[in-house]
């Protein structure tokens, strides 16, 4: 089994007042969990935000754009502290501590989500769009692990984890024990199966300057 989960999201200090932005993408998620993702109109989350109309479109030109911006949310709490390095850890744990940590951070939002899983397939443009911004988060998380995630056994590692993600998040979904026992298992299990993908990222050398992205 993977180590524990040691570097969980938690709260800090107080947040300061919501920006239009965030005000926008939390309206938007409490409009899915009540009304679901199919029918709703830009008008009504505007409306839910108490904010004119005018401020959503300048923000977001359609609704995949506001729950691509809930990803980059989420993966900025998961990105936001370091990985704690433990001795005789393998590459895989530590891709198990950061995918854990996206789980934690989803919790507030899992009414949203699970409408999201039932009505998103019925959506093939919108399940698209966030298909490609669900592999650059895994990316950036294959990469703070310290995994390759360039050329063609780098892109392979991130489809593959991304699979193993969308495959535990179902897991999740029915998880309603406190410490998650069945999900962590669950992704455990699957990461075992493809860490031999899991190569070393190499690291520049002192002096040398890294490729851009």
């Amino acid at each position: 089994m993977a180590r524990s989960r040691s570097s969980r999201v938690s709260g800090g200090a107080a947040s300061p007042p919501a920006s239009e932005r965030d005000r926008l993408v939390d309206a938007t998620l409490r409009l899915i969990a009540q009304e679901g993702w199919r029918r709703l109109s830009m008008a009504a989350i505007a409306a839910e935000a108490d904010l004119p109309i005018l401020s959503l479109y300048r923000e977001f030109r359609a609704k995949p754009a506001i729950l691509a911006a809930f990803y980059r949310r989420i993966d900025e709490a998961v990105l936001a502290a370091p990985v704690e390095a433990e001795a005789g850890e393998r590459p895989r744990d530590r891709v198990f501590d950061l995918l854990m940590r996206r789980f934690d951070a989803l919790r507030p939002y899992r009414a949203a989500l699970e409408v999201l899983a039932r009505e998103l397939p019925s959506d093939p443009l919108s399940a698209l769009a966030l298909g490609t911004r669900l592999l650059c988060s895994i990316g950036w998380m294959l990469d703070t692990a310290g995994i390759a995630t360039q050329g063609l056994g780098g892109v392979l590692a991130v489809k593959l984890t991304a699979g193993i993600y969308l495959a535990t998040v179902r897991v999740w979904l029915r998880d309603e024990t406190p410490d998650l026992a069945p999900t962590m298992a669950a992704l455990d299990r699957r990461l075992r199966s493809v860490e031999r993908w899991f190569r070393p990222a190499r690291r520049p050398r002192q002096g040398e300057t890294a490729a851009p992205a």
